[in-house]
């Protein structure tokens, strides 16, 4: 399983093994032999694996990823340490890597239609809680309701989420946010409405400010000002779905500044005069 699970990801990451030894700091032909089963792990490369990778260790010795079909592996591992030992030298037990945040690994898993066609799945407000341990799994994603939106772009993978609080006002509590896929954390534009699901806060509907680059974390932001924003680190964020429609009962109400009092108040003038005039 192990080796099957190395051999796949690094593939999907278009890696050599020598550039595969190099990130997990060990010899170019231990991968090989972890690859071929002719060698197995120590648990803390193991270890070293699941955290590079961005999976649980569960994951990495139960789950054979190269036989699971709608499986994506997104993102990419982070770049070598120019400090670090040379590969050939390294023992098969270095320190933790430490990945770059956001530049994990990521397994996004998905289901399709009998044309083979991507779903849209829709994770209620009561699926939320299971929704932080089921959403690699496909056999989760396959229980939960889904559907399709012809006029969505073909390109990514959408998910839908149905939101809890009024914290995004005037978008009501209830309604259902569809998201594309981000790939790209460092690419999300300041001010982007976004599904944003962590470890630690769960599933959350906010305004994504970027601080990938500067400090290796978000600042999120509620459209309704009586919520104070805060931060969340890349560590903690499992998913992003940049907001592209949303699927509501209930219509926002149109606020009426005192101008626009104003204006209609005007227009009624007008149209009594003309009609004395009549």
């Amino acid at each position: 399983m192990i080796n099957t699970n190395l051999k796949f990801c690094r593939r999907e990451l278009a890696l050599t093994q020598a550039q595969m030894a190099e990130k997990l700091g060990i010899k170019r032909s231990l991968v090989g032999a972890y690859e071929e089963g002719r060698a197995e792990p120590r648990l803390a490369t193991l270890v070293n694996m699941a955290r590079l990778f961005g999976i649980t260790l569960d994951q990495l010795v139960t789950t054979d990823f190269s036989k699971k079909k709608n499986t994506k592996i997104i993102g990419s591992l982070p770049a070598p340490d120019p400090n670090a030992p040379d590969s050939d030298s390294a023992d098969d037990n270095p320190e933790p890597p430490t990945p770059a945040a956001g530049g994990r690994l990521r397994v996004l898993a998905f289901t399709v239609d009998k044309d083979q066609n991507e779903n849209i799945e829709l994770v209620p407000q009561k699926a939320a809680a299971g929704y932080l341990n089921g959403y690699a799994d496909r056999e989760y994603l396959e229980v939960l309701p889904k559907f399709r939106l012809p006029m969505l772009s073909q390109t990514g993978t959408y998910r839908a989420f149905e939101i809890a609080g009024d914290s995004m006002l005037p978008i009501a509590s209830g309604t259902v946010i569809v998201g594309r896929y981000v790939e790209e954390w460092a690419s999300i534009k300041d001010g982007t409405p976004c599904i944003v699901v962590s470890s630690r806060d769960g599933i959350v509907f906010k305004r994504v400010f970027n601080k990938m680059r500067s400090g290796a974390m978000f600042v999120l932001h509620s459209d309704n000002p009586n919520f104070s924003p805060y931060d969340v680190k890349a560590d903690d964020v499992l998913e992003i779905w940049e907001a592209k429609s949303y699927i509501s009962s209930t219509f926002p109400i149109a606020e009426l500044s005192l101008e626009r009092v104003a204006s209609l108040v005007l227009d009624l003038q007008q149209q009594v005069a003309l009609l004395r005039k009549a």
